[in-house]
């Protein structure tokens, strides 16, 4: 006999019984207490007063209404499906991001900019492709002085050294002293395109160098988005940069 039973048999009580499962029920479990019951009742109480809502607000909207984000929903199965725009990233970005790391990429990156450096310290870029120009004004008081211009007397030198932009020595200096590196045109030409191939390597290297800091940042970006914080997308990703994301901010100790 339990301790409840002995304490209603002292004090003349009838003791309470709860109520037995009815064999048909058996199969359904145990009876619900009263308490869970309650629970499910306000539960089922307050979808419905949802449910409610939400019919009115359906019953109350504008059917020519419009907004930006109907050109990437569709219906699949009944089911609104929002369409997520995809990341803009090359084949080559691609591969690399698959099969290197970030800092493979990160060290190859410092390896393109010091070679940059150094063809740069060699070839000075004083006659580039693509470089922008230097202009020379000349100002004179009348028209006869401007048809009678003639550059190569103004600057001092002969015509042939006109169109360079450096190590362009007078005439006086060109008397005194003797000429000093090549002077035969076939030589000349063969060092002009020579110092071409260095300025098509240079340029080549700085795309490269441009490359491999876009996928770092990727690369960089795609490990950051594994973090649970809270994020959202200000700028989605193109081929010229990775995407931004906001993040939610975390005091930490």
């Amino acid at each position: 006999m339990s301790a409840a039973f002995r304490k209603a048999a002292k004090s003349g009580q009838r003791p309470h019984r709860e109520r037995a499962q009815p064999a048909a029920r058996r199969k359904l479990g145990l009876l619900e207490k009263k308490k869970d019951y309650r629970l499910r009742a306000d539960d089922y109480r307050k979808k419905q007063s949802a449910l409610r809502a939400l019919q009115r607000a359906a019953l109350d909207r504008n059917p020519d209404e419009f907004y930006f984000r109907m050109t990437r929903a569709r219906l699949q199965d009944g089911v609104h499906i929002i369409k997520q725009p995809k990341d803009e990233v090359t084949p080559e970005q691609v591969k690399v991001m698959r099969t290197q790391d970030l800092k493979y990429v990160e060290m190859k990156r410092v390896a393109e900019a010091k070679k940059i450096e150094r063809l740069k310290s060699e070839l000075h870029l004083l006659d580039a492709e693509g470089k922008q120009s230097n202009k020379h004004v000349f100002f004179f008081d009348t028209k006869k002085e401007v048809q009678e211009f003639d550059i190569a007397t103004h600057l001092n030198t002969v015509p042939e050294l006109v169109d360079r932009v450096y190590n362009r020595p007078t005439i006086a200096t060109l008397q005194k002293e003797s000429l000093k590196g090549a002077t035969d045109p076939a030589h000349l030409k063969k060092l002009a395109q020579q110092r071409k191939n260095q300025y098509d390597l240079l340029k080549q290297r700085i795309e490269r160098e441009k490359t491999m800091f876009v996928i770092a940042q990727k690369i960089q970006t795609r490990k950051d988005l594994l973090d649970k914080t809270q994020k959202v997308k200000v700028k989605k990703e193109t081929t010229n940069g990775p995407a931004i994301y906001k993040f939610k901010f975390q005091r930490k100790r």
